[in-house]
């Protein structure tokens, strides 16, 4: 073996190896405990998740799925991010109103944060998609009724 091909594959099995190390550390455990010492569901045995960058039902449910987890987490940074990203401006404004006037979270409809949450398409219509978001808070759930534009795949409404 020349001393340039040891080299490379010394380099290359250094490179596999961080890849590797790096993969497993960003792989979340499925038994770890919440902070309220509940233990997470571990996803069913070929369960998936997917979606698309172009489709707006798919941004509800992404923007969901990321927002409850900075909440979750007390991420107010990536959460106010998340909401400059996928939801209009005039819905911005029509949650800080709803927020001040409720004393909650606007795209929650609620003062903490859900165990789980689900999103159901209903239907597009008129340039817009539909939504509901179902949120379970231990027993109990809530429905919010979500539109984004098809246009631009923003989020434009959040009602009960």
């Amino acid at each position: 073996m020349s001393k340039h091909s040891a080299k490379r594959t010394a380099s290359l099995t250094l490179a596999a190896a961080a890849v590797l190390t790096l993969t497993l550390a960003l792989v979340p455990s499925a038994s770890a405990d919440g902070p309220t010492g509940h233990q997470a569901p571990a996803p069913a045995p070929g369960s998936s998740v997917s979606g698309s960058p172009e489709g707006a039902f798919t941004r509800i449910a992404d923007f969901y799925g990321s927002y409850i987890d900075a909440v979750y987490d007390g991420d107010g940074p990536t959460a106010d991010r998340l909401r400059a990203f996928y939801l209009s401006e005039p819905l911005r404004a029509e949650l800080r109103t709803w927020e001040e006037t409720n004393h909650a979270d606007g795209v929650l409809r609620a003062q903490n944060v859900p165990l789980r949450w689900k999103v159901t398409s209903t239907g597009s219509g008129t340039g817009r998609t539909n939504a509901t978001v179902t949120l379970t808070w231990g027993s109990d759930t809530t429905e919010i009724h979500v539109q984004a534009d098809l246009a631009t795949r923003k989020i434009v409404s959040i009602r009960d």
